[in-house]
């Protein structure tokens, strides 16, 4: 392991520690050296975010999406990051919750291709889904949103992709939320509001469909 990767892996745990978060094993701090090394490289190249320098991206993105993966319900067998970009919160949710299949939809050919590659550096069997998430033909156990560009519309389309039974999983703020609740529809039940590390009134609300809630 390189020096600069044993620092970055210090500072995302030291992160982790300051957000009252459990920090990570010594495998998974490799898996996100590796992860945070690839994505600076392609931040270079192209816009993944508007946050280029490494501590920035740990403190925003690596530790938020974090807290995302281990406060998710547990019994998620598949899961959805609608509109994943620069791959959060799914590669870390894959990295976090290896029992959890994971596919990331993301329609902007670039990132698309860098989730590619980033699934394979990372050597994880998630899926990457290089189309519009509303052309999937299946339903997930849970379907995370982060940072999606017009979000209540995306949060509109999904809301289909839950199956019964099963969790939408919003990062937004509390400011946001009541909006993007509405757009989510009726079926939803919204019992888990979990604070998320960062500022900004960050948080994770997670909706269950009803099970009798209609396809």
């Amino acid at each position: 392991m390189s020096g600069e990767g044993s620092s970055a892996g210090l500072r995302l745990n030291g992160l982790l520690t300051e957000a009252g978060q459990a920090p990570l094993g010594s495998g998974q701090v490799g898996q996100f050296e590796a992860y945070l090394s690839l994505f600076v490289r392609w931040c270079a190249r192209i816009n993944l975010t508007s946050i280029r320098d490494e501590d920035g991206i740990l403190s925003r993105h690596f530790v938020e999406s974090i807290a995302c993966a281990r406060a998710l319900p547990v019994g998620i067998a598949t899961l959805l990051d609608f509109g994943s970009g620069g791959g959060f919160p799914g590669i870390p949710i894959a990295l976090c919750r290896p029992e959890i299949a994971v596919t990331l939809a993301e329609s902007q050919g670039k990132k698309a291709a860098f989730l590619q590659e980033a699934v394979r550096v990372l050597g994880i069997s998630t899926k990457v889904h290089a189309q519009r998430a509303e052309l999937l033909r299946a339903q997930f156990d849970c379907v995370t949103l982060r940072a999606v560009d017009r979000m209540a519309e995306a949060v509109t389309v999904a809301g289909g992709l839950v199956a019964p039974g099963g969790w939408l999983a919003l990062m937004t703020t509390h400011g946001e939320m009541a909006g993007l609740q509405k757009a989510a529809g009726t079926g939803f039940s919204w019992t888990r509001i979990v604070p998320l590390p960062g500022g900004d009134q960050r948080v994770l609300a997670l909706g269950e469909r009803s099970v009798s809630s209609p396809v």
